[in-house]
């Protein structure tokens, strides 16, 4: 924002009925790597601001517009969301797009291995992690309108496609790795599974939870949110068992017993349990996300460059591609011991979920 913005933003905040005659507090949020975020402190509330950034962007990419869409359509839908208050789509207010939200005070806890917790509170958290992703993966699409939020079908095969471009489209050099894996992806997508509502960045800094309980007051971040493949959003919010703390907030290599934090195997199971969605092909969507990951890193790396990267150590962030694109190398060699169902019996795809599914005709064409 520039010097001008807090007076036409207290402008808008008056006549829009969210700030009285005094001067509102704004100030930016840490923690966001894409879409600038700040609290902006009124007489009449609390709430958070989330825009565009400024300069030029990637096609597709900063979709504000699909997170307060899908936000709106989730409240009372059980999946926990801030509750979105407007949306603004002049850019003369702040210079790019903006939605509006109540602020959630709670909790956000960025390291995985939760330090400041015991290990009961440890696994009710990963308790509730699942079973708010396990929801997600199970609300009736329709009833929310929210059948047009994406295409049918092909998902994977798109994501792929979609990363892939975004890979070859940026000036920065792409890492060896990210290279190989451009290859080795679209020749291995498995069939589609059902169609659910995804959320694409679940992970536990994107989660706000109660001050002093192990509960999820709001799921943030929902730039990435479409109508796709659950076994993808899982494997997303799965990888941080592959990964270690020192390459990018994972715990992998940690004694998750001691910390009462289930293991991989284990948090599948109750994830099945909860909606019937068995871990096939378990091993390539683990790669995948790696990569997409990978992807994403880059793109910081690359803003970076130009210097339109909304936190101060985007390029520290970004020099990670390389280190998650070669793990995801080695995850996709060893794609033959994949994660067995829950059952033990061979993987099925005709019998992997029965999540939510969006009827073809109900769809705009692809």
């Amino acid at each position: 924002m520039n010097e001008a913005t807090p007076e036409r933003l207290a402008h808008w905040l008056r006549a829009q009925g969210f700030a009285g005659a005094e001067a509102p507090d704004i100030r930016p949020l840490t923690g966001g790597q894409s879409n600038p975020t700040f609290r902006v402190r009124t007489g009449r509330g609390d709430f958070v601001l989330r825009k565009k950034p400024d300069g030029v962007l990637l096609p597709s990419a900063h979709a504000i517009d699909r997170e307060h869409r899908a936000m709106q359509a989730l409240a009372d839908s059980g999946v926990p969301v801030p509750r979105m208050r407007a949306w603004c789509g002049d850019e003369a207010v702040v210079g790019t797009p903006f939605y509006l939200m109540e602020f959630l005070d709670g909790r956000v806890l960025t390291d995985p291995s939760l330090p400041d917790s015991t290990p009961s509170e440890r696994a009710a958290i990963y308790d509730e992690m699942n079973r708010v992703l396990a929801r997600l993966h199970t609300v009736d699409i329709q009833a929310l309108g929210l059948q047009s939020f994406g295409r049918p079908g092909n998902y994977v095969a798109r994501q792929v496609a979609r990363w892939v471009g975004q890979c070859e489209r940026a000036t920065l050099p792409v890492p060896a790795a990210m290279r190989r894996l451009m290859d080795w992806l679209p020749a291995h997508v498995p069939s589609q599974t059902p169609t659910c509502l995804v959320h694409g960045d679940y992970r536990i800094d994107n989660l706000v939870f109660h001050a002093t309980e192990p509960r999820i007051l709001g799921v943030l971040d929902w730039e990435l949110s479409t109508l796709g493949d659950p076994l993808a959003d899982l494997a997303y919010h799965c990888m941080a068992w592959r990964v270690t703390p020192a390459l990018w907030r994972g715990i992998g290599g940690l004694d998750l017993a001691a910390l009462g934090i289930p293991d991989e195997a284990s948090y599948l199971h109750t994830y099945s349990q909860r909606t019937g969605v068995l871990p096939v092909h378990w091993n390539f969507y683990l790669a995948y996300n790696l990569f997409r990951m990978a992807a994403i890193l880059h793109g910081i790396a690359q803003r970076a460059l130009e210097g339109t990267a909304s936190a101060p150590d985007a390029a520290q962030v970004g020099a990670k591609a390389g280190p998650l694109a070669e793990l995801a190398l080695e995850i996709a060699g060893g794609l033959a011991a994949s994660v067995p169902p829950d059952n033990g019996q061979p993987n099925d795809p005709k019998e992997t979920s029965r999540c939510n599914s969006v009827p073809a005709s109900s769809m705009p064409p692809p």
